[in-house]
């Protein structure tokens, strides 16, 4: 049933994150209509429009020219992150973009250049920041509980793509000319930008194995590194991503502090514990991550945070900047990688303000 004056919105690329994120919670929005569902496979924008509604597309072209839509999300393989983007924002649509945003700085550079020319919202889809536990967490660090930040590390791992993605062993997730890189855009990324997010501070130097390691079939990109980070604050810490974690998920995040340590994520009831330092122990329930795992779609957050600052003017929490700067560290880590030397973030990074 069609929500009048609701925004008009197109889903480009059909696949998992689109399957069990996007095109749902669009769905559950009381101010949208799904007005399209574009894949090159027609079979997999089919079942999504029989489900939930709007007009088959099998060219992303005809989406970004159409006067039906008003905003899109890009679902697609990484290296048409830009390309849909860039063009959707000059065709006066918003856009929510998967992560990364892009697969070089320049690219992400373009991105931000037309959403600011085209006054247009472009919004990343850092769903990390708009858990539950990381909100929480956000708040006991700003209370200044803990004191300064000395050291951290911060984990994502689970099994691989290959179980939860529309194409499976094979598919685009290894490819190095669509994906641009594999566990560190997979989960690295996310890692990065909520480190920057949850510490209000900026990762200034790198240094980091990414390797393939786990001998994922047909595959072309990494699967498996260890990044050491120094931010501008002088804190350091470590990032550890990976494809081959059996079993299950390991999203978790630890900060070691002046008055105490926070464990995040590491429990799967309370799932943000407090240890200070003169003994008191706070044991904290919130709403968890969702996870690819079984039962684990629970709503993202992004597409609501989405509509909104386009219903209601609120202003964009993950916009292309962020993306950007978030992208600059993963930049920075597979140049450390190759060069095997310490990086410099800004030496890599996107120019953004």
């Amino acid at each position: 049933m069609k929500k009048a004056g609701a925004v008009r919105v197109a889903v480009i690329g059909a696949g998992s994150v689109a399957k069990y994120r996007h095109v749902p919670e669009y769905a559950g929005n009381k101010f949208v209509n799904i007005v399209a569902v574009c894949d090159k496979v027609a079979a997999n924008a089919e079942k999504l429009a029989k489900q939930f509604g709007g007009k088959v597309f099998t060219d992303w072209h005809d989406v970004v020219k159409s006067n039906e839509v008003d905003a899109i999300s890009v679902c697609t393989p990484n290296n048409l992150h830009a390309p849909v983007t860039i063009a959707a924002l000059k065709a006066g649509k918003h856009v929510l973009c998967e992560k990364p945003m892009a697969t070089s700085a320049s690219e992400a550079e373009a991105m931000v250049t037309a959403a600011k020319e085209n006054k247009k919202i472009l919004m990343i889809g850092h769903n990390q920041r708009l858990a539950p536990l990381h909100i929480r967490a956000k708040q006991i660090l700003q209370s200044g509980m803990l004191g300064r930040v000395i050291t951290f590390r911060t984990n994502f791992a689970h099994p691989g793509p290959e179980g939860w993605s529309i194409e499976g062993v094979g598919g685009w997730f290894f490819q190095k000319k669509q994906a641009f890189v594999g566990a560190m855009g997979d989960l690295g990324v996310h890692k990065a930008d909520l480190i920057r997010w949850l510490l209000k501070d900026e990762i200034v130097e790198v240094a980091a194995f990414v390797e393939a390691l786990a001998g994922k079939k047909n595959s072309t990109v990494d699967d498996n590194a260890i990044c050491l980070f120094r931010l501008k604050s002088g804190a350091i810490g470590s990032m550890t991503v990976s494809w081959s974690h059996q079993p299950g998920e390991d999203n978790s995040t630890v900060f070691y502090c002046e008055k105490g340590i926070m464990r995040i994520g590491a429990d799967p009831t309370y799932t943000v514990i407090v240890e200070l330092a003169d003994g008191e122990k706070q044991m904290i329930r919130t709403k968890g991550m969702q996870t690819n795992e079984e039962g684990g779609q629970t709503s993202s957050g992004v597409i609501d945070t989405f509509i909104d600052c386009i219903v209601k003017g609120t202003p964009c929490p993950i916009p292309g900047e962020e993306g950007a700067r978030s992208l600059g560290v993963i930049l920075a880590c597979m140049k450390s990688a190759a060069t095997k030397r310490f990086v410099s973030v800004a030496s890599v990074s996107p120019k953004v303000k």
